[in-house]
């Protein structure tokens, strides 16, 4: 037997939420009705290192199939997820980690995590490492697999 339920969001949810029911629909019908705009406005929320030009390039061609999003811009994953929030929120906290013991976890602020991947940065430069290099890391889910990839892609 299948019921249906519509539970409503909490009033202290919804008041902080980032856009309102009909802010969303609105954002919806954007991205079927003219997607090219509404993902060029989306893709300006990141900082580029070099913009793009252009949204995609999408061949649907059976014998090249190929969607490339934002293809002639350069982003920084590092830059975007760490470096950027520093100023404005250095203090707070960018990762929870909880170990196998949930007694056992760590809050890392976003000042902490750039200093710890610029650590990690720059031992893999002191060991030679250059961009385009492969480096491979073999990590349980402990902070310092995030820190290890963040630096790599510094």
């Amino acid at each position: 037997m299948s019921e249906h339920h519509v539970y409503d969001v909490p009033s202290e949810w919804a008041a902080r939420a980032f856009v309102d029911e009909r802010q969303y629909e609105a954002l919806y019908k954007q991205s079927i009705d003219d997607p090219d705009t509404f993902w060029g406005e989306h893709g300006k929320i990141v900082d580029w290192m070099k913009p793009f030009t252009k949204v995609k390039h999408t061949s649907y061609d059976p014998h090249n199939v190929s969607i490339k999003w934002y293809e002639d811009g350069t982003l920084n994953v590092c830059a975007n997820c760490v470096d950027r929030h520093v100023e404005t929120r250095g203090d707070q906290v960018a990762i929870i980690w909880e170990g196998d013991d949930p007694t056992h976890d760590e809050k890392i602020t976003y000042r902490q995590l750039l200093e710890r991947v610029s650590k990690f940065a720059n031992v893999l430069k002191a060991q030679g490492v250059r961009k385009g290099d492969r480096v491979t890391i073999y990590l349980p889910m402990i902070p310092e697999a995030a820190y290890a990839m963040l630096a790599c892609a510094r």
